[in-house]
């Protein structure tokens, strides 16, 4: 599917239906000077049922970076090195054990609490029970039925048996966990089948006692140690702790693979995929999960792909070296914030700092007295570093790392950092992004064969049969099938009058835009096209583009006064905009010549922040004729067209909504680009009073600082909306449809005891006010695109339309999942949607069919998006007020869809 463009700043957007959001890549050599550089309740439910409430680490620690002169918080002075005496010193950063867990407390939290390494793993999530057994159906009955595969294996075993939960301490306390893991193993035929992470140990098999001490000794110094056991309790398999077990075994399981572990996920470095020209390989692998789905357990399977560049950071530092004469400023932008990998444990860390200062001939302190870098990486890992005088990489330790004993900052050799990821200038290059798609962009036939592959090697490999038969564990080989529904095509309506046109199989009617007008639109008489001087020919042959194409859909655009610009400077951008917004324009376009960031900030700056003018920022290429023959610019004019209406407050065309009385509401969040510590909220609305009216639109964007909790600001925004409507209708609005983007699974039951709770209040709070008694009609959506699942249609992608709503669903939950837009390349990608709080009294039906007529409505793309209109706006708004504006937009716009 050919991405729509965004005419707001002359570049392709991402595709509606998704974005990857991807860690940026900023950046940062030698030896000779240095520098640093809250409550309660349930949700109602659709039946009123409530809801119930590895890492690796060697013995000795990792070389930690120390600052000379700490702060006050930070404890004594750190003697300093062998070097000189400014030198930063380095320490192996022992620390105490923490407390022991009191002998009265038991159960899975406290095993948790009081981990003593950093082995611990994230909080389970608690499972939000939106969902009880008598509540209606949530398997819809609308559309054609179909028979579809996914990428999900059956455990064909019953998990029958029971597992034993116990907590493990040792005496004496054992910091390293690899040391803790070999004096359980000493113990396997007595355990029995056994996951053990650290502390909690969990067995197939019931112990001859519920307290049981065992005795293991070091198999190297002869160190003597005793392991308490006592058991906590017995684990449901069912339940998120019995998961967590079934991912761990699996785990297991998948090591008989050869993979490697690298950050979250394991890939086949053996089956490495290398794109010489660009310097870069491709790493294939999977992601895997195992879960209890409406009757059975399933395994989730996904294929993945890391991107690994053939160069390390040392590669790096001598380009710097050698092209940029403050090579030390070069160097530190172009590595800090990126991630590399080291291959002598395989581990992943970001880099946070540079110093000079350190090389690999500085020492730190071990528990056996000062040794080298040089030494420490010869001796532990017979690696022989070439350059003595580099300078090193500091990276900030995990939160797990610093729990087990590491340094807050690790100290890295950048001759050993291999770096991961693309910089932004890889992501630019076209080329290069279609030559790694050529191997990560898996068409359905070729994904279901890698995943067949995978089934096989896990069936054949004799360490992973050896796992799953000792926890009598079957992987069905066959990929999970599945009913789904095709639900018929959307007519598409370009006037209250016209009988509308159906959007097609793949849901694209940009053809009709032809023969149609749009729905509605403002005439545009008072309008400026600025132009620096040397684009002047070519923006007036696409003046010329835009008015014709305005003509065939009826919408009168009168000839606007081009203004010529001497340059392209941000400040001539500026000075002229000035001159131009005391004429009271309706609408100002801005040609630049090319993609730089600083002039595109500073004319929506200056045109959404400082005044509220709709302002069409094109690039000077996108409105340059291929061949020179202006015609192949009559798409792109029409494009533009399309969205200067939607600014002025025009609509291009609407879907048949048979509810009245309906407001629908998509919020999103975005960092701030410059501040990662701030975030902007952005909430859009569309105001459907009646269906054969014309829909009206409410936007607004808050901003969030650390700590402050969106909850905050979403109750009183929704009331800003609420407030608009009574303004354009008289009245508040029937019924609310909520659909909020952005959430993991994780925070679900924050979402709901936070934002929900105090939304519905507050809703409650006004429509009282009003003089109405009943309950709010609110139904609230988490839409999560960010998923795993895929869906197969005979080999083939599903069509747009395709709901699933069984067999792969959770039981605990009202969801389903909607293929809503077509793809031409790749496998398409689902949208989860979870119905976490409703009391709208629609069937599951109705809400799926209006998840999938608001798809249909982004208006700056004539096909489906794969969320609905209202969550893409609200991230184009977001990302819009993130990354350039950096503060909230004026009010006086919050009518408009200034932000296309």
């Amino acid at each position: 599917m050919r991405r729509p463009l965004n005419m707001a700043d002359g570049r392709r957007e991402p595709p509606p239906y998704g974005r990857d959001r991807v860690r940026g890549s900023i950046g940062s050599n030698s030896p000779y000077d240095g520098g640093m550089g809250r409550g309660g309740g349930h949700p109602p439910t659709r039946g009123g049922y409530p809801p119930h409430g590895a890492t690796y680490h060697t013995q000795e620690r990792r070389p930690a970076w120390r600052n000379p002169s700490p702060g006050p918080s930070e404890g004594p002075p750190i003697p300093s090195t062998s070097a000189a005496v400014s030198t930063p010193a380095f320490s192996t950063n022992v620390h105490e054990p923490p407390p022991q867990p009191a002998a009265s407390t038991s159960g899975l939290a406290l095993a948790r609490q009081h981990r003593p390494s950093g082995r611990g793993r994230r909080p389970l999530a608690d499972t939000l029970r939106t969902r009880g057994p008598d509540a209606p159906s949530k398997h819809g009955t609308t559309g054609q039925q179909l028979l579809l595969q996914s990428n999900y294996f059956k455990l064909l075993k019953r998990v029958d048996w029971t597992l034993y939960h116990y907590q493990v301490e040792f005496v004496p306390t054992c910091p390293s966990p690899r040391l803790t893991q070999s004096l359980v193993n000493e113990h396997k035929k007595l355990l029995g089948g056994f996951v053990f992470d650290g502390v909690q140990l969990f067995t197939a098999c019931k112990l001859s006692s519920d307290e049981l001490v065992l005795h293991s000794q070091h198999d190297r110094t002869g160190d003597k140690y005793e392991l308490h056991i006592q058991r906590v309790a017995v684990v449901d398999m069912t339940d998120e702790t019995g998961l967590q077990v079934l991912n761990l075994i699996l785990r297991r399981a998948m090591n008989g693979l050869n993979l490697q572990l690298v950050g979250r996920n394991l890939y086949d470095a053996a089956a490495k995929i290398p794109i010489r020209e660009y310097h870069i390989e491709l790493w294939p692998g999977y992601m895997t999960s195992i879960r209890q789905h409406e009757n059975d357990v399933l395994v989730c399977c996904e294929i993945a792909h890391k991107t690994m560049r053939m160069q390390t950071c040392y590669d790096i530092l001598r380009e710097c070296q050698r092209h940029d004469r403050n090579f030390k400023d070069a160097f530190r932008r172009a590595v800090l914030g990126c991630v590399v990998l080291t291959g002598y444990n395989n581990k992943t860390y970001t880099i946070h700092d540079v110093t000079f200062e350190t090389t690999p001939e500085s020492t730190f302190d071990t528990k056996n007295g000062k040794i080298s870098f040089l030494d420490y990486y010869k001796n532990k890992y017979n690696l022989r570093i070439r350059d003595a005088y580099q300078p090193m990489l500091l990276s900030r330790a995990k939160k797990k790392d610093t729990r087990s004993g590491d340094s807050e900052l690790m100290a890295l050799v950048p001759e050993l950092c291999q770096m991961t990821g693309l910089t932004d200038s890889m992501r630019s290059d076209f080329k290069m992004m279609r030559a790694m798609a050529d191997h990560t962009r898996l068409n359905p036939d070729r994904r279901i064969e890698r995943l067949e592959t995978f089934n096989r090697r896990l069936q054949t490999s004799p360490e992973s049969q050896e796992v799953l038969k000792v926890w009598q564990m079957e992987l069905d080989r066959r990929l999970v099938e599945l009913p789904g529904r095709l639900l018929p095509q959307e007519m598409i309506f370009f006037s209250t009058t016209s009988n509308g046109v159906q959007a097609g199989e793949n849901a694209d009617w940009t053809a009709h835009f032809r023969d149609n007008p749009m729905f509605a639109t403002v005439r545009l008489s008072r309008w400026y096209l600025v132009v620096p001087g040397r684009c002047q020919r070519e923006a007036g042959d696409f003046l010329n583009c835009m008015i014709t194409a305005a003509r065939g859909m009826r919408f009168e655009i009168s000839n606007c006064e081009m203004v010529p610009m001497p340059d392209d400077n941000p400040g001539t951008y500026i000075r002229t905009l000035d001159a131009i917004i005391n004429k009271d324009p309706q609408m100002i376009m801005c040609v630049v010549s090319n993609n730089k960031s600083d002039r595109y900030t500073a004319i929506k700056k200056k045109c959404c922040v400082d005044r509220a003018i709709p302002t069409q920022v094109m690039v000077q290429k996108t409105i340059t004729p291929k061949s020179g023959n202006v015609r192949t610019l009559m798409s792109v004019a029409t494009k533009v067209v399309i969205q200067m209406n939607c600014k002025l407050g025009g609509v291009p065309w609407k879907v048949k909504i048979p509810l009245n009385g309906l407001m629908t509401i998509g919020f999103d969040v975005c960092h701030d680009s410059k501040d990662k510590s701030k975030s902007f909220g952005a909430m859009v609305a569309t105001l459907d009073h009646d269906n054969r009216g014309t829909p009206k639109f409410f936007s607004t964007v808050s901003h969030h600082s650390n700590g402050e909790e969106i909850s905050n600001y979403l109750p009183l925004n929704t009331v800003k909306a609420l407030n608009e409507y009574r303004r354009e209708f008289g009245e508040l609005p029937k019924r609310i449809i909520f659909y909020r983007d952005g959430v993991s699974d994780g925070q679900l039951q924050y979402i709901y005891d936070h934002e929900v709770r105090s939304l519905v209040e507050k809703l409650g709070q006004i429509y009282k006010s009003a003089g109405i008694e009943q309950e709010v009609l609110l139904t609230f959506f988490i839409v999560n695109k960010r998923i795993n699942t895929r869906f197969f249609d005979h080999r083939l992608n599903p069509r747009p339309g395709t709901v699933v709503d069984n067999v792969v669903t959770l039981p605990q939950r009202t969801d389903f999942y909607l293929v809503s837009q077509s793809v031409k390349q790749g496998t398409v990608s689902p949208t989860a949607y979870n119905v976490i709080y409703d009391t709208s009294g629609l069937k599951i039906d109705h809400l799926q069919m209006l998840s999938y007529k608001q798809c249909h409505l982004y208006y700056n793309w004539s096909g489906t998006t794969r969320v609905p209109a209202v969550c893409q706006y609200a991230h184009k708004l977001s990302f819009l007020v993130g990354q350039y504006l950096h503060q909230s937009p004026s009010n006086m716009l919050e009518k408009k869809l200034y932000f296309l």
